[in-house]
């Protein structure tokens, strides 16, 4: 894949905006929504592909569909920085799945994750994995998401 930067016109964004809302759609459906062909359509949507602006088309699962309802944001904040710390926590996050992601952070936690699981129960059992492959944490908290207000995959046109 070669990732060049582009610039995105209004049409660009209009299709963007139709795949994160549902990027299943043949290409003719969209084309016609923004007002192109197939096969202009098609390129510019390879185009931002390409660009590395679509980084891939995936489906979204209902997380209480599947069993794992709970949300948990874990704020971890530890003394050590060094490369090879940082190496074994990376590591440490990627083998763990239900971790869903990982923030680095500026502030007085260092990092913040979100974890998907079936109960609190569930999260115990990927905390003390987390501990077992990460030595050095020197605070873990975590917080239960109650309800889930609002969620979105669909990054907005910059202003």
């Amino acid at each position: 894949m070669v990732e060049a930067k582009i610039e995105l016109d209004s049409i660009d964004w209009a299709i963007l905006a139709i795949l994160q809302r549902d990027a299943s759609q043949p290409v003719h459906a969209i084309g016609e929504a923004v007002g192109l062909s197939t096969n202009p359509c098609w390129r510019r949507i390879k185009r931002m592909e390409d660009a590395g602006i679509i980084e891939q088309r995936v489906a979204l699962l209902n997380p209480d569909k599947i069993g794992l309802g709970t949300t948990v944001f874990v704020a971890i904040r530890t003394n050590r920085h060094d490369h090879e710390w940082l190496d074994a926590f990376s590591r440490g996050v990627s083998e763990i799945e239900e971790i869903v992601e990982c923030h680095r952070m500026a502030g007085d936690i260092d990092y913040m994750l979100v974890i998907q699981v079936r109960d609190i129960g569930d999260y115990d059992r990927i905390y003390q994995r987390l501990i077992s492959k990460v030595p050095g944490l020197s605070d873990v908290s975590a917080s239960f998401s109650m309800e889930r207000i609002k969620h979105t995959t669909a990054l907005p046109r910059p202003a």
